[in-house]
């Protein structure tokens, strides 16, 4: 696996709505020095709609989606560069989808009560409140092997979890 900094690495972070993916994943951008990809950017007009109204996509819907999302992970790895993709990642099959040999999955692990307190503070998002249940509901959470999992909690900020992130990720390469 390449080290935490090479060049090809393709973090992905992980987590259901409100968990900071996309600010962890900007801030870890920034200090690689990568491309950063939002997942949301992805999806189209009609399932940005759908989960506006508080209806997860189905696992049909969210196909067309990982294969997007797929094709633009093999374009920068066909480039040979690294990059930062936010994605909700919320089955262990689509982060399949996604996975490569230089793939590092980090899971920012909030507490559903501050999920939803992040929710009903955010606004400019398809992302309501509302789908947070259908969210939880189909969310299989990582396990150690599978992603690099910081617990958050409201006192966290960005810096220090990305702190946590980049201390754990060089410890991981130092073993």
């Amino acid at each position: 696996m390449p080290s935490p900094s090479s060049p090809t690495t393709q973090f992905i972070v992980i987590g259901v709505s409100g968990s900071g993916k996309t600010t962890l994943g900007r801030a870890l951008a920034e200090h690689f020095g990568l491309p950063f990809l939002d997942a949301d950017d992805f999806h189209t007009h009609e399932a940005k709609a759908q989960m506006e109204r508080g209806e997860g996509l189905t696992d049909a819907e969210r196909q067309p989606w990982l294969g997007r999302l797929r094709a633009e992970l093999n374009a920068h790895t066909a480039r040979n560069e690294g990059v930062v993709l936010a994605c909700s990642g919320l089955k262990r099959a689509y982060r399949n989808v996604l996975r490569n040999a230089s793939t590092r999955f980090i899971y920012p692990d909030v507490p559903p009560a501050l999920l939803r307190t992040r929710l009903e503070q955010r606004r400019g998002s398809y992302a309501t409140p509302a789908l947070l249940p259908s969210q939880l509901a189909a969310f299989e959470p990582p396990d150690a092997s599978e992603a690099l999992i910081v617990p958050v909690s409201a006192r966290s900020t960005t810096q220090s979890v990305l702190a946590e992130v980049l201390a754990r990720l060089e410890a991981q390469h130092a073993l």
